[in-house]
This record gives structure tokens, C-alpha cells and sequence, in this order.
């Protein structure tokens, strides 16, 4: 489809971005720094995305969503976000690593490497040519390694899009090869959180 229309967006990280495409022509696009409040700017940004392109929800065709790996929270936020859209509109809504997304137009072979937590990265490397129809995006997952520890591989490629940009043009190769699984979110550690110490509440008959 062409013309589709396709909003993308990301919360995998330190920042709140949102783009949206007409067919591979980007129309508007959002991407702020933050370590927090991503819940609270997500739909305002969409708002103001449309609002620039002229366009309404009405019109989105595709929706794709970030789904890390990177920050717990922010990730669940977006996943949320694009599953609630996705039944609300009735498109379709596909989930998008961050690592896919930073690889969009970037020659082949590349290795996409995005700062984590204390002195380690998220990497994940990608093979001599694109995707072609039927393919899958990547080969393998994302992984995380201590920084100097990686193996040997393609040097690491500064990304050619923005994230959002990226989650976009995937999200929108993805939807002509038909339906896609829910979006779900990519983890590499386990939470952070622990459950409650303290016990149940006792059910009275």
C-alpha cells in the first residue's frame, strides 16, 4: 500500500519519540530527551505529530511500537500504549526491537551497539544484506555484554534514522506480509522489582 499511513514510536530509553510516514515519505517526526515522564508526553506528542501532518487517527493504517530492549517501565508504557490504539482503531500494531529500528538503512554487514546500564551495551549484529520480502528483519536477538567484551564482528554503525523513524519503516515492511504477533516486550535481565515480602490477605468465608 503506498500511501499507508504509519505511525511509529519508542519509550525504550531515555527519551520520548514518535514518527510518522506516508508510505516511506517521513511527515513529521518528535524525539525528546528524558529520563522520565514518558507515560505522562506519549499521546500528547502523537497529537502534535498528526496535528503537523494534517492528518487524525482515523487515518493511521499501521502502528509500531518499540519494544527494547532498554528501561522496564518506558518499554511497558509504549507496548501498552500500541496495544490500546490497536484495539481502539483496529489496525494493526507490531512490535519493533530497538535494535531493528537503529539498523533501518544502514549497509550491511553492521553491528548496532546502544549504551546500557553501569559499563555494559545492548548489541546485536546484522548480516550481509537487508531483508528482502519473507525474510525475517534480523537474524538472531539483541544482547547485552560488558563494554570491550563483545565478540568479534562489523565495527559498530552510527544509526542512519532516528529510532521512531526506524520503528516506522519496519513496522510498515512487516504489515505486507500479513499479520503479525502482538506487540511484546524485549527483555534481557529480569526486573528489577521484587515482589511484596508480606503475606496474602486472608479471605473470610
Amino acid at each position: 500500500m503506498p500511501d499507508r499511513l504509519t505511525l511509529g514510536f519508542d519509550t525504550s530509553a531515555a527519551h520520548c519519540a514518535a514518527a510518522l510516514l506516508r508510505g516511506d515519505r517521513l511527515l513529521a517526526s518528535r524525539h525528546e530527551e528524558m529520563a522520565k515522564g514518558q507515560a505522562e508526553r506519549l499521546m500528547p506528542m502523537i497529537e502534535e505529530l498528526l496535528s503537523e501532518a494534517g492528518v487524525t487517527f482515523r487515518q493511521i493504517d499501521v502502528i509500531g511500537v518499540g519494544t527494547g530492549p532498554g528501561n522496564f517501565t518506558g518499554i511497558r508504557v509504549a507496548v501498552a500504549a500500541a496495544r490500546g490504539l490497536s484495539l481502539a482503531m483496529g489496525v494493526p500494531a507490531i512490535g519493533v526491537s530497538a535494535t531493528e529500528a537503529l539498523a533501518w538503512g544502514l549497509p550491511r554487514p553492521c553491528r548496532i551497539q546502544i549504551p546500557s546500564r553501569g559499563d555494559t551495551v545492548i548489541w546485536q549484529d546484522f548480516g550481509q544484506e537487508p531483508p528482502q520480502a519473507g525474510e525475517p528483519v534480523a537474524g538472531g536477538r539483541p544482547q547485552q555484554a560488558a563494554t570491550g567484551a563483545l565478540p568479534p564482528g562489523p565495527a559498530p554503525a552510527a544509526p542512519a534514522v532516528a529510532i521512531a523513524e526506524g520503528v516506522a519503516h519496519i513496522a510498515a515492511m512487516l504489515a505486507d506480509r500479513g499479520p503479525q504477533p502482538r506487540p511484546a516486550p524485549v527483555y534481557l535481565r529480569p526486573a528489577d522489582a521484587a515482589p511484596g515480602r508480606d503475606a496474602p490477605p486472608r479471605i473470610l468465608p
